[in-house]
């Protein structure tokens, strides 16, 4: 990419987008952008991924600060508050290329004080920012089914939606910048503490003898019944461990929980009991696996001494 101006909004009949973050989820998110008729050009790390995103159609910048000098929306989902400040706010980073009226939507899951500091210091030259953390995993991404939870200006916002909307039907405007990560983590601790509370019930059906379908039917006519038991339940009754959601990242997500309830001064413990198995369960490098693999780290467990055989 030779050219280092900014394109004209109203030069196409759909905005020019950069994406970065080409991974498991970005790639079919990007991938539905392109569909929907918007040119898509990235800047990328691995040379594998750079060679599939070329044989895709997609050009190639240098670094975030060139592709941001040719895009009129700038979309991130990497992994980390760190990896998201260095591509917007770095020494290569988006701000140093892009003009006012640039819009940057980021669709990882950072610290909500990450995402109130990136946005204020764009807002300094005149570019947009949008948290908005999705939830519905890969293959969510791949059909379009994703809940997108949002942080941003009302203004921001609207112009995002059409975009947002691309990736799936309910999106949600939350409130200012960093209330879309706040949503997220509320999020993820909700989930992932049912996911434990699921393992835990397995566990005792077990080892109690009782057939594990009926249980989970039983449970699934109930209060008990919920999205995350109708996924995870089954996995965990046939020890199906093969990834839909990575325990590393929802590893990586109780980090930045227990961080903002340390700052907000609050004692959370079930975020704590839970954090503890996920750090289990990494120890034991089943990072990779699915997080239904919290059952096995409940299987570690052994009798406490003395106990009755």
């Amino acid at each position: 990419m030779q050219e280092s101006q900014h394109p004209a909004q109203g030069a196409e009949a759909l905005p020019r987008i950069g994406f970065i973050g080409l991974g498991a989820m970005g790639w079919p998110m990007a991938a539905r952008l392109r569909a929907a008729g918007h040119p898509v050009a990235a800047w990328v790390r691995k040379p594998e991924v750079a060679r599939r995103a070329q044989q895709a159609g997609m050009a190639l910048a240098d670094s975030a600060r060139e592709l941001a000098g040719r895009v009129h929306v700038l979309v991130t989902n990497v992994t980390s508050t760190e990896d998201v400040e260095q591509l917007l706010l770095g020494a290569q980073g988006a701000v140093h290329g892009a003009q006012p009226g640039l819009l940057c939507i980021d669709h990882s899951t950072i610290a909500p004080r990450g995402a109130r500091r990136i946005a204020a210091e764009l807002a300094l030259r005149g570019v947009g920012f949008v948290d908005a953390p999705v939830s519905g995993g890969e293959q969510g991404a791949r059909e379009g089914r994703l809940s997108i939870m949002v942080g941003a200006s009302r203004e921001d916002f609207e112009r995002a939606l059409p975009l947002l909307r691309l990736h799936g039907p309910t999106v949600t405007h939350i409130g200012p910048p960093g209330s879309g990560q706040v949503a997220k983590l509320c999020n993820q601790l909700v989930q992932v503490v049912n996911i434990q509370g699921i393992a835990e019930a397995m566990r005792l059906a077990a080892a109690e003898g009782a057939p594990l379908q009926g249980v989970l039917q039983a449970l699934g006519a109930g209060f008990a019944g919920s999205r995350m038991l109708d996924l995870m339940g089954p996995k965990m009754a046939g020890r199906d461990f093969a990834a839909g959601i990575q325990a590393r990242l929802h590893a990586k997500d109780f980090g930045l929980l227990a961080q903002a309830a340390a700052e907000a001064g609050l004692e959370l413990p079930a975020l704590r009991l839970v954090q503890g198995q996920l750090q289990s369960l990494m120890r034991q490098g089943w990072g990779h696996d699915d997080t239904s693999s919290l059952l096995r780290v409940l299987e570690l467990d052994r009798a406490p001494e003395g106990a009755a055989d």
